[in-house]
């Protein structure tokens, strides 16, 4: 069956909920970085979940793949923000570790979706 709205894909759903954890994990980081690393992160975070919505709304499943290729970049621009966030001592390991577990599932869910419009041909 295939999806009617952005909002009913798993990738979207775990994209939105990583993009909450990153913006509650840099609410403290220092006010120096509210337009650097901060604001990086935040901006890849979002790209991911919007990219995906933005492509399932184009309707073409090649335009979708090439916006989830979007996605996959950002989500690896998210994942080395946190890892600066990390060497720069703004996030403890712990939180770290959560996100990239997080960032990972993301991941996957977004190859898979790729799949899946592949298989569709």
């Amino acid at each position: 069956m295939p999806i009617r709205n952005y909002r009913d894909l798993l990738a979207w759903q775990s994209a939105m909920d990583l993009t909450v954890a990153v913006y509650e994990a840099t609410c403290n980081w220092p006010d120096r970085e509210t337009f650097g690393l901060t604001r990086q992160l935040r901006q890849a975070a979002v790209s991911v979940p919007c990219n995906i919505a933005e492509g399932q709304g184009r309707r073409s499943d090649p335009e979708f793949r090439h916006f989830l290729s979007i996605a996959r970049g950002s989500l690896r621009e998210v994942e080395t923000c946190v890892l600066l966030g990390e060497r720069l001592k703004y996030l403890e390991t712990s939180q770290n570790v959560r996100l990239m577990d997080h960032c990972a599932e993301v991941g996957r869910l977004i190859n898979g979706l790729a799949s899946s419009l592949r298989g569709r041909r």
